[in-house]
């Protein structure tokens, strides 16, 4: 890329996005409820509760969710839910990464791009617990001072000033014939 003789590259410190990464995982878990399950009734995951936190070239989501069971026992006369807090780390790479960032100011956050969700359960081979399995997919990014390079020009902003544009010329429409009322429904 060739510039303009008379246009000049400062290399200036921003923060900016300097790392992204994405992770989808599959895990099991397992429940054992008080009584030995006879049938799964349903299974389902809620309270799902994390931070982002740096870790090397990586950032590690951690945090927890409920695992609720409803069931039945005692072959099929009774039922009950078994209530279980899973804690979790989840490792995602960075795979873009800025080299060139600053570590020292570094802030990372993460997003549940899919929340935990419980996709199977079955009753173990033993019969006295409950193996379910989850997927969960996470987001992250890490934000911080970088070094970029931008084009100045030399003789400053008086170069693009409003003499470029013409605002006057601009078609503001013939507004006069809109319905207030109709506007008013749509903004409702």
């Amino acid at each position: 890329m060739s510039l303009d003789k008379d246009l000049q590259c400062r290399e200036i410190y921003t923060k900016a996005v300097c790392g992204k990464g994405r992770k989808f995982s599959q895990v099991t878990n397992t429940v054992t409820p008080p009584h030995s399950p006879t049938s799964i009734l349903g299974a389902w995951i809620i309270n799902n509760q994390y931070e982002a936190v740096k870790s090397g070239d990586n950032v590690e989501v951690v945090g927890t969710y409920d695992i609720n069971i409803w069931y039945s026992y005692d072959r099929n006369t009774k039922t009950d839910v078994a209530k279980e807090t899973i804690s979790y780390v989840e490792v995602v790479p960075l795979h873009f990464l800025d080299k060139k960032h600053k570590p020292a100011t570094a802030e990372v956050s993460g997003v549940a791009t899919q929340e935990p969700n419980c996709v199977e359960a079955s009753i173990s081979s033993r019969g006295d617990s409950v193996v379910i399995r989850v997927e969960r997919e996470f987001k992250v990014e890490m934000i911080a001072e970088t070094k970029v390079c931008v084009v100045v020009c030399p003789n400053g902003c008086d170069d693009y000033d409003d003499k470029h544009v013409d605002f006057d010329s601009a078609d503001d429409g013939d507004y006069e014939d809109l319905d207030p009322d109709l506007l008013d429904e749509e903004l409702n």
